[in-house]
């Protein structure tokens, strides 16, 4: 029987888990999670925004599944009552004419390389009557409704991520938390078979049976993979980016708002950053928008330090945005956060098994569904909403079932993927070998085919970065 460890213990991770259960015993599953508190990074600290039709065709039926999974699971688990499930009316919101003109709308960063690339028309001649009661509205400003009925959705996911990760629990999977992995071990045939895991607090290490070994651990699954296989030349290319936030409380907020659901509202602004602000039941307000790749990832997320001139910058935007009048500021605050998302260039996240040659001479995994390494990891603002879709479609990657998202390219579609080098079917992102490189132009090898690709569009179609 194969025996399926998962290295990170976030939202994707849980979700994974979960889906893994469904066809497999669960006490052959083990999450592994280093940090000292869970959900302690983006999985707990993001703004828990869902939408199902804002992607770039890469990640669209990805992206589509994933919303239909957030309300199946909201609707089958009393998601409402228990992390926070609504529909949600999103809005971009300019202060003046004169900002909305010369600037990028609010949302922009995420439908340009993170989704879809043209900004998407406003919904509504007139949607002034739209705006939430809590949000202060001045002479001259714009409104926009950007989102259909039904096609976008809130959650709290610190909240989510807990119902996972008990579901989960009570079905039989194990939690080793908190505990790193050390290393990897091999059978006589020189297949993957066991992981050393180290306990955090005592430091007692543990060999856990490992035929299959899939790394979900954010910003940090670059490191988790190179620790564990030392002799590989795959360098994964997920990077951090930092993102700090707040959550507030405001006195125009009232319940029978929620009766028409939650808000998401992008803006436009002259400061730098484009804030964001999402509503949750129960009268939370959650604004973020001050980003930073210039920010070290930290050992762990336990480990990450909140920087206080960010957290005023973002105090300052919410008074002049949610406060009463000019000058005024009657908002509480409940939270302050600051959390890593896991990026890649081009904004489409890695979910796919790593062919065996790439993890390094002596190492290979058992073939088909009883073994292999996997990764995803890489959804930068979307791995909330992508979470329960790259779990359900990495666990039957895993397992060898028919994938639910459609993760093959199409005429249009070109820039989707190229066919891995050994599980043609099963990548959303390509891992080919490297024959050649000449004044800017790569030479590549599939399983089936060699392609000659300028390094531009090499990077746009999300290659991974091997070295020659």
């Amino acid at each position: 029987m194969s025996s399926t460890v998962i290295l990170g213990s976030g939202i994707i991770g849980v979700s994974t888990a979960y889906y893994l259960s469904d066809h497999q015993p669960a006490s052959s599953i083990h999450l592994v999670e280093s940090a000292p508190e869970l959900f302690s990074s983006a999985s707990g600290y993001a703004g828990g925004f869902l939408a199902k039709d804002w992607f770039r065709p890469a990640v669209a039926p990805l992206g589509a599944l994933s919303f239909d999974l957030h309300r199946q699971l909201a609707e089958e688990n009393g998601g409402r009552e228990k992390w926070g499930y609504s529909r949600t009316t999103c809005i971009s919101y300019a202060v003046s004419a004169v900002d909305k003109a010369s600037q990028k709308r609010g949302d922009d960063w995420l439908r340009d390389g993170t989704s879809r690339a043209e900004t998407a028309p406003a919904v509504l001649d007139d949607s002034s009557g739209m705006a939430p009661t809590w949000l202060r509205r001045v002479s001259g400003d714009q409104v926009e409704l950007i989102s259909e009925d039904g096609t976008t959705a809130q959650v709290d996911p610190l909240q989510l991520c807990q119902f996972l990760l008990q579901e989960c629990l009570k079905r039989g999977v194990r939690l080793h938390h908190p505990a790193a992995a050390v290393s990897v071990s091999t059978d006589v045939r020189n297949e993957l078979s066991s992981i050393r895991i180290a306990d955090s607090r005592s430091s007692t290490e543990t060999d856990l049976p490992c035929t299959r070994l899939i790394i979900t651990a954010g910003a940090w699954s670059g490191r988790v993979f190179e620790s564990l296989f030392r002799h590989s030349q795959l360098r994964l290319p997920i990077s951090s980016l930092a993102g700090h936030s707040v959550v507030l409380t405001s006195p125009r907020w009232h319940k029978e708002l929620e009766d028409k659901g939650c808000h998401a509202i992008y803006t436009a602004h002259t400061s730098g950053y484009c804030p964001e602000i999402f509503s949750r039941l129960g009268g939370q307000i959650y604004l973020a928008g001050l980003n930073s790749s210039a920010v070290p990832l930290p050992d762990t997320a336990g480990q990450s330090k909140i920087d206080s001139a960010a957290i005023a910058s973002l105090k300052a935007m919410a008074s002049e945005l949610l406060g009463p009048e000019v000058g005024e500021d009657d908002l509480e605050t409940v939270r302050e956060g600051l959390c890593f998302r896991p990026v890649t260039a081009s904004g489409t996240p890695i979910v796919s098994r790593i062919p065996d040659r790439h993890l390094g001479v002596g190492m290979t995994t058992r073939p088909g569904a009883d073994g292999g390494v996997f990764i995803a990891a890489g959804h930068g603002p979307w791995g909330i909403s992508m979470s329960l879709g790259t779990g359900k479609v990495l666990a039957e990657m895993a397992q060898g079932r028919p994938l639910s998202a459609d993760c093959t390219p199409t005429a249009s579609t070109p820039s989707l993927m190229l066919p891995s080098a050994t599980e043609p079917d099963q990548a959303m992102v390509v891992l080919p070998e490297v024959l050649a490189y000449e004044a800017g132009v790569f030479i590549v090898k599939t399983a089936k085919k060699v392609w000659k690709l300028e390094e531009s569009f090499l990077r746009e179609w999300t290659i991974i970065r091997l070295l020659l």
